[in-house]
């Protein structure tokens, strides 16, 4: 045990000795007693309202300054207060899934003894976008600055803004070819960037020099410097006004107060006990070029997820039976496995109240070593890896609503989050320059339903809950590309007695450029990556993109002839085919072709939300409402609702309520005649899994889950009473 005070200790040994007095009392720092709230609880507060203050303030100011649209629309931006050991204090809104990304940097830094080369002054700017130090992918650029006081370090601000170019083998931020690190782009490994509160011109050398659009990454990093000055100096002016030692015991009970209030809230709204759910991702790359799988272009993932809620409040999240790392893009980390659970707690449960670092102190994470959560090789590639991050903790999101509804919140049961297929583009911007970066429109999703409501329509994403899709014309400013079409995808939204939230499709023409690099990445295909609950359905998640090469839109226009906006509800042929002459191509999952040139036309969609309850017990009038405003087709109300609809003299549909009765109560009769014992079912079931009779994906899939472990392979040969590695693994030792 170390018998100095705090205030001598060097920085290593302050972060080691409050590590091991969490390990000893399992309180923050062996912090047993919140004296300085119990004294005075108003000055408490207060306090910690200030520091939020100063947070929101500080990225509002950020926003301003920033060039990027992901900034300034989209609000791609955190920023926060920390302990000297790195620990979060309070935060502003925003991305606050780097909130705790930000404390492993800093920890890192401290632990590789940063404080003696290259030494941690006063002014100085240390800036990191590597996952396996502590952010999620390479477009996540985070920068700190410590804060000092007469010397003393009392504490880092910090910031992070996502960028839309990152320099990788394809051009934008969440780089889908990169298969290794290498290609990731530019990578700042936990660097000292600047000194005397200004960066350093080699480093904006190095920015101009690798980056395809360096103005938003230069201009950002001095958007994020800027919100940590104002931060720095906002708590020296605290710090002179309550004094350093109370500051110094405040801030760590602050946390503390935290992580007890996560458990509170915890035992509050859940019942104790063990949880399980599944997701799946579908990736789909066969035929498309630069994708190397090593002979596996489609991979099906298995995302199985075991929550423990202890009666003390505690969540155990264990991922054993995931798969293993493979040579693709998808790939996470722990840093950014914490920053899910982070984000998560912090819109779900946590959402008043001090919410910092304690919320995650309250949780534990298993992510077995080797799976994609947790990788053997920090060689590999995390640059889409909320393609698997968003599934995994959308069914944490469902674990969690399953406690809420058993404990009797039923309001506070929400389907979960969906992923968020992301487009970007590079080559020749419509200046004639060149360019790259990641469109963010894919930040207004549709997001699950609520067990007492419609999700929301276009407006959700887990990553970011602000949710906003940014206007159309600052996009058309920075990309050569020119919207003709932004609407609802119909029936997008998982059915249920409350329907999941709808998605949207955007249709472009390119323009006024010779060569666009197009591609989209996180799309699961095949398989649904976001269920419903309580009987409602999952979400379509399959994309088909489509594009017209060589168009002749540019006459049709002239002659004031019909254009074709959107897709069209029509499976079977587009309304660009119908309306447009040109070269069509569709393409399932991600998109990645020749370049295009000004004429093309180009749609991408975006992913609704998973449905809530009997689709059957569904309002009639609100359907009505949904088909005639866009949101569902005719077809689906009768086929999947059971809703009959009639035309009022205005010629708008209305709820024909008798013919609705009678039609459910039909479906009703077909349900019970095709329903089976589930005892029968299983029995069915387990012939076809003795012979393994299986889609190819899937037998890979459960092949790599049991070879790498074996308490999965217990479980999966218990349930089915059959020995799953001869199964799968035909010829393997047992």
């Amino acid at each position: 045990m170390l018998d100095k005070p705090a205030s001598v200790l060097r920085l290593r040994e302050r972060l080691l000795d409050s590590e091991r007095l969490m390990e000893e009392t399992g309180c923050y720092d062996g912090i047993t007693e919140l004296t300085l709230r119990n004294e005075d609880p108003l000055k408490f507060e207060t306090l910690h309202t200030k520091l939020r203050a100063y947070c929101v303030s500080a990225r509002e100011m950020a926003r301003r300054i920033s060039a990027s649209p992901g900034v300034r629309e989209v609000g791609e931006m955190v920023v926060a207060i920390y302990t000297p050991e790195g620990d979060a204090i309070a935060l502003s809104n925003g991305i606050m899934v780097h909130v705790h990304t930000m404390s492993r940097f800093i920890k890192w830094m401290i632990k590789n003894n940063y404080e003696e080369n290259p030494k941690i002054r006063e002014g100085d700017i240390f800036a990191n976008n590597d996952a396996f130090i502590g952010t999620v992918q390479v477009p996540d650029v985070m920068d700190v600055v410590p804060i000092f006081h007469e010397g003393t370090l009392v504490g880092w601000a910090g910031a992070v803004c996502h960028e839309l170019e990152a320099g990788g083998i394809t051009p934008g931020g969440d780089v889908c070819l990169a298969q290794e690190r290498f290609t990731e782009g530019l990578f700042v490994c936990a660097e000292k960037i600047g000194e005397n509160d200004e960066i350093r011109r080699d480093y904006v050398i190095r920015c101009e020099r690798n980056l395809r659009m360096p103005i938003y990454w230069v201009l950002d990093e001095k958007a994020k410097v800027a919100s940590c000055i104002d931060m720095r100096e906002s708590v020296k002016q605290l710090i002179s006004e309550i004094g350093l030692d109370y500051w110094m015991k405040v801030s760590k009970e602050f946390i503390e107060e935290g992580r007890r209030a996560q458990l509170a809230r915890t035992r509050q709204l859940t019942v104790p006990g063990i949880y399980r759910g599944h997701t799946f991702y579908g990736h789909v790359t066969a035929g498309k070029p630069g994708f190397q799988l090593l002979g596996d272009p489609d991979w099906l993932y298995n995302i199985p997820i075991e929550m423990e809620i202890t009666t003390d409040g505690k969540i155990t999240m264990d991922f054993e039976g995931t798969q293993p790392w493979g040579y693709h893009s998808m790939n996470c980390t722990p840093a950014g496995m914490d920053g899910g659970m982070f984000v998560t707690l912090t819109q779900h449960m946590n959402f008043e109240g001090l919410v910092n670092d304690g919320a995650w102190m309250a949780t534990e994470l298993k992510l077995p070593h080797g799976t994609w959560t947790n990788p053997d090789n920090e060689m590999v590639a995390t640059a889409t890896s909320w393609a698997l991050l968003l599934p995994a903790y959308g069914v944490f999101q469902r674990l969690l609503s399953r406690g809420f509804v058993a404990r009797g919140f039923v309001e506070e049961a929400f389907v979960g989050q969906v992923n968020s297929p992301m487009i970007e583009m590079g080559g020749e911007s419509q200046y004639g320059t060149p360019f790259g970066m990641a469109h963010f429109e894919c930040a207004a999703a549709g997001s699950g339903a609520l067990a007492i409501a419609d999700g929301l329509d276009t407006a959700y994403v887990g990553w970011n809950p602000e949710s906003d899709m940014g206007n159309i014309e600052v996009w058309e400013q920075s990309m050569p590309m020119v919207y003709i079409g932004r609407s609802i995808v119909p029936n997008s939204g998982g059915a249920g007695k409350y329907r999941g939230g709808c998605s949207f499709v955007s249709t472009w023409l390119i323009n006024k450029t010779s060569h666009l690099r197009l591609h989209t990445s996180e799309h699961s295909s095949r398989v649904f990556d976001n269920s419903g609950m309580c009987g409602g359905y999952p979400a379509p998640t399959c994309q088909k993109h489509r594009a017209v090469r060589n168009s002749n839109i540019h006459e049709l226009a002239a002659n004031g002839e019909p254009l074709a906006h959107a897709p069209g509800i029509d499976p079977d042929v587009s309304d660009y085919e119908k309306n447009i002459g040109g070269d069509h191509v569709l393409v399932e999952g991600p998109y990645i072709t020749s370049p295009h040139k000004s004429g093309d036309i180009f749609s991408h969609s975006y992913n609704g939300g998973g449905g809530y309850g009997d689709v059957l017990e569904r309002d009639p009038i609100k359907t009505a409402w949904d088909v005639e405003n866009g949101y569902l087709t005719r077809e689906a109300a009768i086929q999947v609702f059971g809703i009959v609809l009639k035309d009022d003299a205005e010629g708008y549909p209305v709820a024909d309520i008798d013919a609705t009765v009678e039609r459910r109560a039909a479906m009703r009769k077909q349900r019970l005649a095709k329903a089976i014992p589930v005892s029968d079912w299983i029995a069915a079931e387990r012939g076809r899994v003795e012979k393994a009779d299986f889609a190819p994906e899937v037998k890979k899939m459960y092949a790599s889950a049991i070879k790498l472990s074996s308490r999965f392979t217990k479980d999966f040969s218990d349930f089915w009473t059959v020995d799953a590695k001869s199964i799968f693994m035909p010829g393997a030792k047992p």
